[in-house]
């Protein structure tokens, strides 16, 4: 398990570190990460060839319970580390989880990250988390939240792993809301009223939806669901911490957690690489693409592709031979063109000054005999 820590929270971070005396962070860079020892000062560099986004959607890609439970586990233990030092992250999802060769999970992208006081809370903006994985209570415009934010996003995570695909992937605010009803139900009528949140009234649905996480989930191993109904409450309070969460018989059960390092060895997947094949498998079956899921190339396309050197050599030598068939053809057709008007020219000039020597001077009229 580690955190990857952006840079505008690494500033305040170090200084209470330092006081500490302790501390070992990483700043993100990408998906490279330059990993710092405060004690020692070194500094080292590692490249992530996965995000668990990129392993969850992969059709090669298949997670035994076993090694959904190592993932769970360094996932809440990385949040347990940072909500433990008052660190929201924010912005849970399977693309900011970055996994190494060793199967190591960190937690990446602390743009959105925020500190916190538990016992003296502090309005904070509510436009966080990916849509997709944004609690209920940050929908209805919450300003004061705490660690139910990330234990959310957790769940949504969980269930994706079993899954094998996001569980509520809504397009708009609204409809997000609807799936998070349809699926966890809708809150009873004593937290509409009591509820001090801006769009509450606004996104109140107008039939109440009854809970159904396990009837919807039946598939999924049963010491899964508790964790899932604990950390998918509607109740941020509910959600309770981290720490329960590692607690919960989901890890204490066989089969239990496999080691980081005995996770297989994936090829590179991240979540832009599932986009990628879905598009492809898209356009192919619209028979928009080729067999291989490349694109074809339009017309205009065509003069900037990458082609062979020897194909491009005789492609180049081809145009060139073109292009002097075309210019040696234009100045023939402009000879012949510019010839005639310049030899008119010519008389014309000759004409005109014969016609002016034969005028005398006092045969111009004068201002006095114009009509």
């Amino acid at each position: 398990m580690g955190c990857v820590f952006g840079r505008e929270v690494w500033l305040q971070w170090e200084r209470k570190e330092r006081r500490r005396g302790k501390g070992y962070l990483a700043v993100q860079s990408g998906r490279r990460e330059k990993v710092r020892a405060q004690n020692g000062g070194d500094e080292r560099e590692e490249k992530k060839d996965h995000d668990l986004a990129g392993l969850a959607v992969s059709p090669a890609t298949k997670f035994t319970l076993s090694q959904v439970k190592c993932y769970m586990h360094q996932l809440l233990s990385g949040l347990e580390h940072c909500h433990n030092r008052h660190v929201l992250h924010r912005d849970i999802k399977g693309s900011n989880l970055l996994i190494d060769d060793g199967g190591v999970l960190k937690i990446a992208d602390f743009g959105l990250a925020s500190f916190f006081e538990p016992n003296h809370k502090q309005p904070m903006t509510n436009r966080v988390v990916t849509l997709w994985y944004r609690p209920p209570e940050l929908l209805l415009g919450a300003t004061h939240y705490g660690v139910g934010v990330d234990l959310w996003s957790a769940g949504c995570i969980l269930a994706e792993l079993l899954a094998g695909r996001p569980i509520m992937p809504g397009r708009t605010e609204v409809e997000q809301l609807h799936k998070i009803f349809k699926l966890c139900g809708s809150p009873p009528e004593e937290y509409w009223k009591k509820s001090k949140m801006p769009h509450a009234a606004m996104f109140k649905p107008k039939q109440s939806y009854k809970r159904c996480i396990s009837e919807t989930f039946n598939d999924f191993p049963p010491s899964s669901l508790p964790l899932i109904e604990t950390l998918l409450d509607m109740n941020p309070a509910e959600r309770q911490t981290a720490t329960a969460a590692l607690k919960n018989g989901f890890f204490t059960t066989k089969p239990y957690a496999c080691d980081p390092s005995s996770l297989p060895k994936y090829p590179p997947s991240k979540e832009m690489d599932a986009k990628l094949r879905d598009e492809a498998r898209r356009l192919r079956a619209a028979g928009k693409a080729r067999p291989d899921g490349v694109k074809k190339t339009r017309r205009r396309d065509q003069a900037v592709r990458a082609i062979p050197a020897l194909e491009a050599n005789a492609e180049m030598q081809s145009s060139f031979d073109r292009r002097r068939l075309i210019s040696h053809a234009n100045a023939k057709c402009n000879e012949r063109e510019v010839s005639a008007p310049s030899t008119w020219t010519e008389h014309s000039v000759t004409l005109s000054v014969l016609h002016i020597a034969l005028i005398q001077p006092s045969t111009f009229p004068t201002s006095h005999s114009i009509p």
